[in-house]
């Protein structure tokens, strides 16, 4: 259903590829540029919606540059006004900030057991730390005029977002549902203020990279 006068249509969307990503490390919030795969990936997904007329209101990013890269390249390509905020950043991660996962294990920084209110990487955000910093971010984003907005995050942060909206709390070790979202795939919500209803119409579109995969 196209979102009326009074609705929210919400796209989350995770960045392109980064340098990071093709490295294999647990990025965090290292802050990688998009790789030159990541570049074609976010132009495909700009042709995509121009061709499709997309537009937003606003298209709100992460201030890391592999999310915002990602929305410069679509803010340019539909002429749509760009807004940074933190709280889309990717999980704060400590010291595993820029490993890759052998690495993390050689430091002696792999936990066998996760609870939820446990920091990552000795020092980073717990699950429930980034749950609360998702829950914000989507408040900040509902208390804009109801319209079309795009957010250009990250895979971690976007999960919990979705659990945000979706009423899923964290669980221990990282168990509980887990929203799929590939580089420049994305989700498609819905959003009725006057009967708080959230529609999730589409998860991991990537139809715009099914050419190159």
């Amino acid at each position: 259903m196209p979102p009326t006068s009074l609705h929210y249509r919400v796209i989350l969307l995770r960045h392109a590829q980064s340098e990071g990503n093709a490295q294999g490390v647990m990025q965090g919030q290292s802050d990688f540029p998009l790789s030159e795969t990541g570049l074609q990936q976010a132009e495909a997904l700009a042709r995509r919606w121009r061709k499709e007329r997309m537009r937003f209101d606003c298209i709100i990013t992460s201030p890391l540059s592999r999310a915002l890269q990602t929305a410069e390249i679509i803010a340019a390509a539909l002429g749509a006004p760009l807004d940074m905020k933190d709280d889309w950043m990717e999980r704060n991660n400590g010291q595993i900030a820029g490993l890759r996962p052998e690495e993390v294990s050689e430091r002696g920084l792999h936990l066998p057991f996760v609870q939820p209110y446990q920091p990552i990487g000795v020092d980073g955000e717990s699950q429930w730390e980034l749950f609360l910093r998702a829950g914000r971010a989507v408040q900040d984003l509902l208390h804009r005029p109801p319209g079309r907005y795009l957010v250009v995050s990250h895979g971690g942060i976007l999960n919990l977002a979705m659990y945000a909206i979706l009423g899923v709390v964290p669980q221990a070790n990282f168990h509980g549902p887990r929203f799929r979202f590939h580089n420049t795939a994305f989700a498609v919500l819905d959003y009725d203020p006057t009967r708080h209803i959230w529609t999730l119409e589409a998860i991991n579109d990537r139809a715009h990279l099914q050419s190159t995969d």
